[in-house]
């Protein structure tokens, strides 16, 4: 198992946002997490490289390891553990004063990583099936991007550190059907590289392009399971109560 999830519990303050979550993710495969608003999902995946931690206020207790190393252990560099486990958040955030090349560049700058950058931006910008699209104007800035075309570029210059996980909050979210239908293109190429984990709201995404899904409710893992099963023969009837739309 690439993540494994031991009895994970999270807070915000007295918010007691997870409670007692237990799951794993084999490598090279797609989790999709679904519920509805506030049951869980972002602060499930902000958990699995340490974000939560930044929020003021917040703790969590139990265990989550990545290749069975254990991210809260002595000696754990939150920023290399970032770099390791990357994330892609719902609204593309590109720097806005920096170029196409320097957007994809700046995490190789900032963590150090030697080598011929604008080989390794090709590479990034390939991989986020981008590079058709921009390599003529590497120089422009991010911010003359469409939508769908600035949160490939947030995924390549995430990509560009070579990292083992990527956690995506949400992702298309934003985005029209047809920039949607490339980053669910996109998830399906890059499964053979990494390990995903998505966050969505919406059911037929999390069927298309989910190895498996986890349904959250009011901060409770609910069931867990191969996608197909979750979606047409569900355990819990709150499961199925959600799949079927009868609330959230």
């Amino acid at each position: 198992m690439k993540i494994d999830v031991q009895n994970l519990n999270a807070w915000f303050k007295d918010n007691h946002a997870l409670r007692g979550v237990t799951l794993a993710v084999p490598q090279n495969s797609v989790l999709a997490i679904i519920g509805p608003s506030g049951c869980g999902k972002s602060t499930f995946v902000r958990c699995l490289n340490r974000m939560h931690e930044l929020v003021p206020g917040s703790r969590q207790t139990g265990r989550v390891l990545v290749d069975g190393q254990d991210l809260h252990a002595r000696g754990v560099d939150p920023v290399d553990l970032r770099r390791r486990v990357g994330m892609v958040f719902q609204r593309p955030n590109p720097f806005p004063t920096m170029s196409i090349a320097e957007n994809v560049a700046a995490g190789l700058r900032l963590n150090g990583i030697p080598g011929n950058h604008d080989d390794l931006v090709e590479q990034s910008l390939r991989k986020a099936a981008l590079w058709d699209e921009v390599k003529d104007r590497l120089h422009h800035g991010a911010t003359s991007l469409s939508g769908g075309q600035q949160q490939r570029l947030c995924i390549a210059r995430s990509l560009a550190v070579g990292p083992e996980v990527l956690l995506m909050d949400e992702p298309a979210s934003a985005l029209d059907p047809i920039a949607t239908a490339k980053i669910e293109e996109l998830i399906r190429e890059l499964r053979e590289q990494l390990t995903i984990v998505i966050v969505t709201h919406n059911m037929q995404q999390a069927a298309r392009v989910s190895d498996a899904t986890a349904f959250f409710y009011m901060g409770e893992l609910v069931e867990h399971g191969p996608t197909e099963q979750i979606f047409t023969n569900p355990r819990e009837s709150r499961t199925e109560d959600y799949v079927t739309g009868k609330f959230g």
